[in-house]
């Protein structure tokens, strides 16, 4: 009984110390990982079909799927929500990649946007980061933080995805974002 009260306050003191700048939990049946960063930008990892029905609900009209195998075709079907295929390799970062994610974000008649891959961590943290980052003006290290840190399932393994995003020239990336 101790081990679980200990464990209860652990959870509730971990819960309390989240930054309220950082992206917030949503439950949603079939959702898993699901974090709303903002009124028009979610996270999570991949939906199931009839989970995409429930995204309804926070009004998400464009599912962008970040997976390099596994499309969205299925899982949308019948649910009037555009989706965005982008193969993105977690061990191979393309500039281009990450500009066509934010230019969907930033896109007023895409929103709200639902950004995922398969576990909702390491691609999709990448491109939540950069959108703090280059849309939200966030300093690289606190984007670095939310991403590792945030409770997601980063794996400490893609060490290139930081680097990325330490290295990554904001204003080339946000001059790309807002040319025509």
């Amino acid at each position: 009984m101790r081990v679980v009260l200990l464990w209860c306050c652990l959870v509730l003191v971990s819960a309390a110390e989240r930054p309220l700048t950082w992206a917030q939990p949503v439950t949603v049946e079939g959702v898993e990982n699901f974090y709303r960063l903002t009124p028009g930008l979610y996270r999570c990892a991949q939906p199931d079909g009839p989970a995409m029905v429930h995204l309804k609900v926070f009004g998400i009209t464009t599912v962008v799927n970040l997976r390099v195998l596994h499309g969205d075709a299925d899982e949308v079907a019948g649910t009037n929500l555009h989706r965005e295929e982008l193969a993105v390799q977690p061990w191979h970062i393309e500039d281009e990649d990450v500009v066509r994610v934010l230019r969907i974000t930033a896109d007023p008649t895409k929103a709200p946007v639902l950004i995922h891959c398969h576990h909702g961590a390491d691609r999709t943290g990448l491109m939540c980061a950069m959108y703090r980052i280059v849309i939200q003006g966030w300093a690289k290290d606190d984007a670095i933080r939310e991403m590792t840190e945030g409770g997601y399932g980063f794996w400490a393994g893609w060490t290139n995805i930081v680097r990325y995003v330490r290295e990554v020239d904001v204003e080339r990336i946000r001059a790309a974002v807002n040319a025509p």
